[in-house]
C-alpha cells in the first residue's frame, strides 16, 4: 500500500499546484483507489504488479470502507453545522477611521448620511440565491456595508455559471456557492459578517430564517421557491427585494403586504404553465443582464433600509437590454390573495 500512498499524495501535490478545490483533489484519489481496486481484481495471483500493489483484495476493501466512514462522518457532522442558528445581533457601535474613509461617499449623500450608513451597518439582509442575481446584489450590500448578509444556496459553482455570476471565479468550481460567495465578500469588505447557509430553503426552515431578517432579497429561478420566500416574509412583515431575468428582460418590485403594498402572490397568484416561463439554462440569458438586475436589487434594498426616496412597492419596473427600454407598471393588493388578503395594512 506504499505506492498508492505515495501517488495518493503526489495527486494531493499536483492538485494544489493547479489550484484544485480540495474536494477535486480527493475525487483524484478515488479514482487511483478505483484503479487499484480493478488491478487486484484482474491480475491473476502471483503476478509481480499484483505484489507491487501490496495487500490482499479484502484488505484494499476494508481500507475504502474505512475512508468512506470517516468522509460520510465528516460531512454529516459538516450538514449539522450548515444548519440554521438564530442569527447574532449585529455589531453596533463607532465606526472604524478605515470604515469612515470607506463609506464616505455614502456619508456626505443627503438622503443617506452617517444615520443611515449607521443603519446599514446595522442591519441583516438575507439573499436568497447566489447565482446570476444574488452575485452583484451580495457584492454591493457588502461594498455598502450591510452590516450582517445571509446567503442560502444549495449548488455548487459550475463552469457554466460564470458566464454571468461575477461573484464566483474559475478557481472556484466545485465549491459550494454561499463559500465561494462569502470569500468574495469578505475580500470586498472585511468588516462584514457574512452567514453562509449550504441548503436549500424549504418550509421547515423559511419561517424561522428569514424573520431573523430585516430585508430579504429572492433572485431564483422558480415559482415554488418565490412562493414559499413570500410567504414567509407576509407572516413576518419583512419586505421582498425579488427579481427575475429571461434572455433580454428582466422585471423587479419590492413586494411588501405588511406596509400597504401587494405581495409576490398578488401579482403571480399561479406558476407560469409549463414552458412558458423557461429557466435561463433553457431559453438563455444576457451575460449582463442578472448584473444590472441585481445592482437594481441591492439600490432598492439600501432604499428601504435607510428610508430614502420610493422604493418599488406596488410598482415593478421591467427593462428590456435589447431595445433599451425601460417602464414601471403599477400593481395592486388582491384581497382574495391566499397569502396577503386577510392581512390589516
Amino acid at each position: 500500500m506504499v505506492l498508492f500512498l505515495v501517488l495518493a499524495a503526489g495527486l494531493w501535490v499536483m492538485g494544489g499546484v493547479l489550484q484544485l478545490p480540495s474536494r477535486g483533489r480527493w475525487l483524484m484519489i478515488a479514482l487511483l483507489y478505483t484503479v487499484f481496486l480493478l488491478l487486484l481484481i484482474v491480475l491473476p495471483n502471483g503476478h509481480p504488479l499484483r505484489g507491487a500493489l501490496g495487500g490482499s483484495f479484502g484488505e484494499w476493501l476494508v481500507l475504502g470502507g474505512l475512508a468512506a466512514l470517516v468522509f460520510g462522518y465528516k460531512e454529516v457532522l459538516g450538514r449539522i453545522k450548515r444548519r440554521v442558528e438564530p442569527v447574532p445581533e449585529a455589531k453596533t457601535g463607532l465606526f472604524a477611521s478605515s470604515e469612515l474613509e470607506r463609506y464616505a461617499r455614502h456619508v456626505i449623500m443627503r438622503e443617506i448620511g452617517g444615520l443611515g450608513q449607521k443603519k446599514l451597518k446595522e442591519a441583516r439582509v438575507l439573499v436568497v440565491g447566489a447565482g446570476g442575481l444574488g452575485s452583484p446584489a451580495l457584492l454591493y450590500l457588502a461594498a455598502a456595508g450591510v452590516g450582517t448578509i445571509g446567503v442560502i444556496d444549495d449548488d455548487l459553482v459550475e463552469n457554466t455559471n460564470l458566464q454571468r455570476q461575477v461573484i464566483h471565479t474559475d478557481q472556484r468550481i466545485g465549491m459550494a456557492k454561499v463559500f465561494s460567495a462569502e470569500a468574495a465578500m469578505k475580500a470586498v469588505n472585511p468588516y462584514v459578517t457574512v452567514r453562509p447557509y449550504h441548503r436549500r430553503l424549504d418550509a421547515a426552515i423559511a419561517a424561522e430564517l428569514v424573520s431573523a431578517y430585516d430585508i430579504v432579497h429572492d433572485g431564483t429561478d422558480n415559482f415554488d421557491t418565490g412562493f414559499l420566500v413570500n410567504e414567509a416574509c407576509a407572516a413576518a412583515g419583512v419586505p421582498l427585494v425579488s427579481a427575475a431575468i429571461t434572455q433580454w428582460e428582466g422585471q423587479i418590485s419590492v413586494f411588501d403586504p405588511s406596509r400597504g403594498a401587494p405581495c409576490y402572490r398578488c401579482v403571480f397568484p399561479e406558476a407560469s404553465a409549463p414552458g412558458l416561463a423557461p429557466s435561463c439554462a433553457e431559453a438563455g440569458v444576457l451575460g449582463p443582464l442578472p448584473g444590472v438586475l441585481g445592482a437594481m436589487m441591492a439600490v432598492e434594498c439600501v432604499k428601504v433600509l435607510v428610508g430614502a426616496g420610493e422604493p418599488l412597492r406596488g410598482r415593478m419596473m421591467i427593462y428590456d437590454a435589447l431595445y433599451g427600454e425601460t417602464r414601471v407598471i403599477g400593481a395592486k393588493r388582491r384581497e382574495d390573495c391566499e397569502t396577503c388578503g386577510g392581512a390589516q395594512t
